[in-house]
């Protein structure tokens, strides 16, 4: 790392943290290095901010739509941190090899399911293509939930400190069960994945993904020494 990016980076850090209390206990689950996949949700600009800086000293990439680099400040930094331009609303394939090649390096790479801001923090419909690069490449997914910095601009325009919450849930594999891979089934995945995530955020936030009960398990895989998000969120729930 140069001595610029140590710079940029502590600045950042430092800035992200006076405008935010965040919460950031549970990124010690998070392994040091790759190869894995974290899934996580978005709701508006300061994520990159807060998970990246957070998260250092961790080898690390993500997608970013191609349209950031239009902004040469944000795409010189988005440069630095391993920025993986997406084309949005297309089957990228070069950004999907990039996306493969940082992981086959050792690299976490970070990938939004839902393709775009929120902004009210209610999760959307997640899109497939995180499941194509899972099952190519054989790596965990590692769902990750921050949440309660929706009203940061509001907060900032009142001179208000935003609170920032990450929750890092347990890993998990797919698994095809031997069978070819159809759309139906990539399509049943990705809920699957969705609903590992929404387990991880408070009941107002999980939006489509509310009904934990709904959920399916049918292509993922836990580690022994992990185990299910959504049971565990269930089990803890049904105590309260």
């Amino acid at each position: 790392m140069t001595l610029t990016s140590r710079l940029v980076n502590a600045t950042i850090k430092r800035l992200t943290r006076m405008l935010c209390r965040v919460d950031d206990e549970q990124v010690a689950r998070i392994p040091a290095q790759g190869p894995l996949i974290i899934v996580s949700n978005h709701i508006n600009f300061i994520e990159p901010l807060v998970v990246y800086t957070h998260l250092l000293p961790r080898p690390m990439a993500f997608f970013a739509k191609v349209e950031s680099w239009d902004n040469k400040l944000i795409g010189c930094v988005f440069d630095m941190w391993g920025g993986i331009p997406l084309k949005r609303g297309t089957a990228d394939v070069g950004a999907i090899r990039l996306g493969l090649g940082a992981l086959e390096n050792g690299t976490i790479l970070a990938v939004a399911p839902e393709g775009t801001r929120s902004g009210d923090g209610i999760l959307r419909k997640g899109h497939p293509g995180v499941v194509i690069m899972a099952l190519r490449s054989g790596a965990p997914l590692l769902p990750m939930a921050c949440y309660r910095h929706e009203d940061f601009w509001d907060n900032l325009t009142h001179l208000r400190r935003t609170d920032f919450r990450i929750a890092v849930g347990h890993p998990f594999f797919l698994q095809t069960n031997g069978i070819s891979v159809t759309r139906e089934m990539r399509q049943q995945m990705i809920e699957e994945i969705m609903y590992q995530m929404a387990a991880l955020l408070p009941p107002s936030y999980r939006g489509i993904y509310a009904d934990l009960s709904a959920a399916t398990e049918t292509y993922l895989r836990f580690p022994e020494t992990s185990g299910s998000n959504v049971q565990q969120t269930l089990d803890r729930e049904a105590l309260l």
